[in-house]
């Protein structure tokens, strides 16, 4: 199952928050897959990835209670935390960096908060897409739920595409092999952050 989280309703598609969104979005569109089912509280659609087949969801219930949506959701379709790749923004990382991680911490980040707190287990497969501008921002809610910057939009489309391209490795090869391949650091920066 490949979870992004995001905030439903027009007025966030084009948030940094929307970033997993955005990833399902596109996932589902280079893979076929139709993701408008609504079940447990989440858009979903099932289809294939590398030839193995996939879940892919999108919960209805704002990025706060993600896992309000995708704990019924998993047990409904019997999948296991060990299944699970969630996708989402990350203000800890500079914009365009990209970590995949097999488990951790929820980070401060109130989605993985409400989603380790259903499930009961931060051992899930993470996408962190950096959101960070690398510039000064008065209020972290008002950055995470403003429109993207215009000078933005470009690295944003190719961050998405580069996600979805990190999640079809992990399908196809396995988080290890995957984490090697597409985590990367911030374009301009010289050392890997942590």
């Amino acid at each position: 199952m490949i979870v992004g989280l995001g905030n439903p309703g027009e007025e966030y598609i084009d948030t940094p928050h929307n970033l997993g969104f955005l990833v399902i979005d596109r996932l589902a569109e280079v893979h076929g897959i139709i993701v408008s089912r609504r079940d447990s509280k989440a858009l979903t659609g099932a289809g294939q990835i590398a030839g193995k087949p996939v879940m892919l969801a999108k919960p209805q219930t704002y990025m706060n209670l993600s896992g309000v949506s995708i704990k019924p959701l998993m047990e409904k379709h019997d999948f296991a935390a060990e299944d699970l790749i969630v996708v989402y923004d990350e203000l800890d990382l500079p914009w365009t960096a990209l970590r995949i991680r097999p488990g951790g911490s929820d980070g401060g980040h109130h989605g993985m908060i409400s989603l380790i707190g259903s499930l009961g287990t931060k051992e899930f497969v993470r996408v962190r897409l950096g959101i960070n501008p690398g510039r000064k921002i008065r209020e972290g809610a008002e950055y995470l739920l403003a429109p993207v910057w215009r000078s933005q939009i470009k690295d944003r489309d190719e961050l998405v595409a580069y996600a979805a391209d990190a999640v079809g490795s992990i399908i196809a090869e396995g988080v290890e092999k995957s984490m090697t391949k597409y985590n990367r650091r911030a374009r301009g920066l010289n050392n890997e952050e942590e």
